[in-house]
């Protein structure tokens, strides 16, 4: 099955179908009609949408969306989790809203990362049900058309004075899509490195819905952005300004922080703890050549990798195929490798993960920035929460 995700990845975002296997070549005409008929009933859904026939909820609180146009990689949760902090940090109670996906691999980060703090977490595929369950426990506040803002933005510092318990925004995670939930302001992520594809739809390319629903969006977000050449950034702006002239777009890049050991989770241990070593980054997220790179950057010796697609669940016999590269490396540079593992992979299953000692087994923490450019900054990016929230 791995084999197969992986050959339908790599038609969906390579286009010179001459270098194609056979295998690839076989899977075309089926992706091409599933892609025909997912196309049909995107649009019949759309409709049905447009024209009333589906009913959309409105929560009683702002509602911001972070979604995305392609597969996985894209950077909604650490964008959610960016935005749940920064509104925190103005004394409002945010929630955040997920799927809880494939095992909730990034909900139980989002819950470890938020533990004790005033965002809440809500998981389920009904957003709205969800929703209803935290008011009804904890309340809420709408702080649109109110000075609170106007006092908070100028002084960060009251919001710990002024914050309560009651919930004063709800975060979509993944929302784009999530058309029966209707949104204040709606931010679509893209992957700098993979933008794009072969720009056909689900199963023949990467895209959920054509690139067109651009025009949905207030706020376009190039996530990598550190990791792509200055061109290609260019290429993607091009493409989203011929479709939305006036879309503010910010670049993000994750930013490694520091290390915690398998074993032992409340410890950090400084980036430095692998420089000169052999590492073998293994991952099952959206978007392994970020992550890998990120840690060549970091400075060890070598570094190899093992990659699964995204949301994976590491089975007995991956870790037997991951010791065995272990031991390879082990006899090629004369001394144990270290595991690096992102903290999604960590979240989704860190049992089956201590099944590789006496390899040691690392996980990376990172965090989301945003990187200044054509006036675009983390300033900038927060007044338009700030507007959002004034209306």
């Amino acid at each position: 099955m791995e084999k197969l995700k992986q050959a339908v990845k790599e038609i969906a975002y390579y286009r010179h179908q001459a270098k194609f296997s056979k295998l690839h070549l076989s899977l075309i005409p089926f992706l091409s009609l599933s892609s025909s008929l997912y196309g049909a009933l995107l649009y019949t859904r759309q409709s049905l949408y447009r024209s009333g026939f589906f009913s959309k909820n409105r929560l009683p609180v702002p509602v911001i969306s972070v979604g995305n146009l392609t597969w996985g990689g894209n950077g909604k949760t650490p964008m959610a989790e960016f935005i749940a902090k920064r509104l925190a940090d103005y004394g409002i109670s945010p929630l955040i809203l997920t799927r809880g996906y494939a095992g909730g691999d990034e909900a139980k980060m989002l819950k470890r990362h938020l533990l004790g703090g005033p965002v809440k977490v809500g998981v389920g595929a009904n957003r709205v049900a969800t929703a209803n369950l935290f008011f009804e426990k904890y309340g809420y506040v709408d702080y649109r058309g109110s000075k609170f803002f106007e006092r908070t933005y100028l002084d960060p510092k009251m919001g710990s004075h002024v914050g309560s318990q009651k919930i004063g925004a709800a975060v979509l995670d993944d929302g784009m899509q999530h058309w029966s939930l209707c949104r204040d302001l709606e931010i679509v992520m893209i992957n700098g490195l993979m933008p794009w594809g072969n720009c056909k739809l689900l199963p023949l390319g990467p895209l959920r819905e054509p690139l067109i629903a651009i025009k949905r969006a207030n706020i376009a977000v190039v996530h990598h952005a550190d990791l792509v050449l200055e061109q290609k950034l260019k290429d993607i702006k091009l493409v989203l300004q011929e479709i939305k002239e006036s879309l503010p777009i910010f670049y993000t890049r994750m930013t490694p922080s520091y290390f915690f050991e398998l074993r032992n989770i409340s410890t950090k241990m400084h980036l430095g703890a692998v420089l000169d070593a052999v590492v073998l980054c293994v991952s099952a997220i959206g978007s392994p050549d970020a992550f890998v790179r990120a840690m060549e950057k970091i400075g060890p010796l070598f570094v190899d990798r093992f990659d699964f697609s995204d949301h994976y669940s590491f089975q007995l016999k991956d870790i037997h195929m991951m010791r065995e590269r272990l031991r390879q490396l082990e006899d090629k540079f004369g001394y144990k490798p270290i595991v690096i593992v992102t903290e999604k992979d960590y979240d989704r299953d860190p049992e089956i993960l201590k099944h590789l000692h006496p390899f040691k087994v690392l996980v990376l923490c990172s965090e989301m920035q945003i990187i200044p450019c054509n006036g675009c900054n983390e300033d900038s990016f927060k007044s338009l929460l700030k507007e959002l929230l004034e209306v």
